[in-house]
């Protein structure tokens, strides 16, 4: 295979072949796909078709003269010390500390706040090579224990193995062919609950990270420690719906087990229960047989979201979005199932991201207004607002906290903030709230710079929140490089957050950072992001077009020293932009993007993501698409 060139400063581009021979008819519509060659990851064609393109990036990478002086920069801004909020298990505190440049953050253990903290896990020494990443943790109860998963070369299959955490000695247990699944551990320890898919059959291929196989037939299982897998309890399957996933987890009381049941991507789940105290035998009384737990259906439909919150023997409270776009608190008692209370109702305004049950009789409440973080204490039992507690404008990332703690952990970030872990204390009258821990990114002055908040107007006149981070005292000549990210898929929001590569650029490169929080997502709760859905998938567009009118009507940057990005979603977005506006672009990065509109539920999770955006095999639905 010969070598790309550039000659006279222009890239010459790999050939990619066309075979005119692939044609499909969507109802009626014949559409040519001359590319379905490239479906095939471990083709010997398609892997030289990348060698091709890899090699072009580099030969164009290798004469750029500020790439050295960019990594350097770089690698010298990344190195400062970065914690993750500590969490609690049993009497004991667990948190992850990065050096600086470790390429994955270390779990350390700690008997109280100020004893010395161990080492407990280093994913980093888990291969020579650094393909093998940690993906899922959790400690048991009584912290002896710590379930870990682990995938290897950017797979999504992942391994659990189990730790003590007092000798740090790995014990036998391997539980293979968990996805899409957390681990959850009974009250007493002697195992605990995860997801797992069929393993493949004799001499199917396995996945190296390349798989585009559909994943059926997703069950929970039940492992006790010291068995082997094959002597697992399957608790819940459900061959009549090959597509759903399940996700299973015990209540923080260790009374129940509730199972979460998806159909695809939509903020939509049924929910089943299981009392483990009323099991006769115990889940041991289950080894050997065919028999599934008796669960009881709580909500067998896709028609809200409910997510747990807190427990008092039968009664619970969850957080739903059930006739609630912006979600609400709920209340029902199992004893009374079809008897559901309000307990906090939905805001006009603001999104209610996450309450957690804390000091007994409380909960921190999260909410979202306008793409920035408000947390209130409310009284667990009536919904009673009873304080404010004063956060700057910025992203609160984790509430770190069980129901029995009186002090809590809450992390914080933010454009220019890198972060900031609290230490609320919530036993006294008022709460008192202090830093607990505070990273600082040497050389990093925030002062330098400002953020602003506008809401622009988009085709249809829906008004978009977009930040601007910039140097302060910009002028706005239209001279700037611009920077302009944006997603607008499933529900998801984006809110601050703080990214050195996108400080240095701003920094050394003078460039200006946007983020348009587009329809599609969560920043305003369900309406919002059905606004950007299905049919109305070309609002995403229009908005982050509109967007990027603005930024250069206001004077901050010119088209050709504009780029956009995206990724996933994000790199769908980037794509149409592209397509429908190339005019108001010098760059465009499109990371990982979904662009295959018509073929993507054919392979892996794609099928799930037919909630946002429609199926060509539905005849309206290819319409949109």
């Amino acid at each position: 295979m010969g070598s790309v060139s550039i000659f006279d400063g222009i890239p010459k581009y790999p050939v990619a072949r066309r075979d005119e021979s692939v044609v499909d008819d969507y109802h009626g519509v014949e559409v040519s796909d001359p590319y379905r060659w490239l479906e095939d990851p471990d083709s010997k064609e398609t892997n030289e078709f990348v060698e091709q393109q890899m090699n072009l990036t580099e030969s164009i990478l290798k004469v750029c003269e500020t790439r050295e002086k960019i990594r350097e920069k770089l690698t010298e801004l990344y190195d400062f010390p970065k914690y993750t909020a500590p969490f609690r298990a049993g009497d004991k505190y667990f948190y992850f500390h990065n050096t600086g440049l470790q390429p994955q953050s270390v779990l350390y253990v700690q008997d109280d706040l100020s004893g010395e903290p161990e080492v407990l896990l280093d994913p980093n020494a888990l291969s020579d090579d650094g393909t093998v990443a940690l993906s899922v943790y959790t400690v048991s109860e009584d912290a002896k224990y710590l379930a870990y998963g682990t995938s290897s070369s950017g797979s999504d299959w992942v391994t659990v193995t189990v730790m003590r955490v007092d000798d740090k000695i790995v014990e036998p247990d391997v539980i293979s062919w968990v996805k899409f699944s957390d681990v959850s551990w009974t009250r007493d320890s002697k195992g605990f609950f995860y997801g797992r898919y069929p393993a493949p059959e004799d001499g199917e291929k396995l996945d190296a990270g390349t798989e585009t196989n559909t994943n059926l037939n997703h069950e929970v299982y039940y492992h006790f420690l010291g068995t082997d897998q094959s002597e697992d309890i399957l608790c819940w399957s459900d061959p009549e719906n090959p597509k759903y996933s399940h996700s299973a987890s015990v209540t923080e009381d260790g009374k129940y087990l509730l199972l979460y049941i998806s159909e695809n991507c939509d903020p939509v789940n049924k929910i089943y229960y299981c009392d483990l105290s009323i099991l006769s035998h115990g889940l041991e009384g289950y080894k050997g047989t065919k028999e599934l737990l008796p669960f009881v259906k709580l909500v067998d439909n896709f028609e809200a979201l409910y997510s747990y919150i807190a427990n008092d023997d039968a009664v619970f409270t969850f957080r739903s979005n059930k006739d609630a776009p912006k979600y609400k608190l709920v209340r029902v008692d199992l004893r009374e199932p079809t008897a559901w209370i309000e307990l906090l109702q939905e805001d006009a305004k603001d999104v209610l991201e996450s309450a957690t049950a804390v000091n007994n009789g409380l909960m921190v409440v999260n909410y979202l207004s306008d793409v920035k973080n408000v947390l209130q204490i409310r009284d667990l039992k009536t919904g009673v607002l009873l304080h404010h507690l004063p956060l700057d404008i910025g992203t609160v990332s984790s509430i770190s906290g069980r129901r029995k703690d009186g002090k809590i952990f809450i992390e914080f970030k933010s454009f220019l903030v890198p972060g900031i872990i609290y230490l609320c204390d919530l036993e006294s009258e008022v709460p008192d709230l202090r830093i607990f821990r505070e990273t600082v990114v040497p050389g990093f002055d925030r002062t330098l710079f400002e953020v602003t908040q506008v809401f622009v107007p988009s085709k249809d006149g829906t008004k978009i929140p977009v930040f601007v981070v910039a140097r302060k005292g910009l002028p706005l000549d239209g001279s700037h490089p611009c920077l302009l990210y944006g997603y607008g898929g499933f529900n998801i929001s984006i809110t601050p957050s703080f990214s050195t590569a996108r400080i240095l650029i701003a920094r050394y490169l003078g460039v200006v950072l946007c983020i348009a929080n587009i329809r599609g997502g969560g920043e305003y709760g369900e309406e919002w992001h059905k606004a950007g859905a299905l049919a109305n998938k070309q609002n995403c567009f229009d908005d982050f077009i509109s967007a990027a009118e603005y930024l250069i009507s206001a004077g901050y940057t010119q088209p050709k020293k504009l780029c956009i990005e995206g990724g996933s979603n994000g790199g769908l977005l980037v794509g149409a932009c592209v397509n429908q506006r190339p005019d108001l672009y010098g760059c465009a990065l499109a990371h990982v993007g979904v662009m295959d509109m018509l073929r993507f539920h054919k392979f892996t999770i794609g099928h799930a993501w037919t909630s946002d955006y429609g199926c060509s095999d539905k005849e309206e639905e290819f319409s949109w698409l």
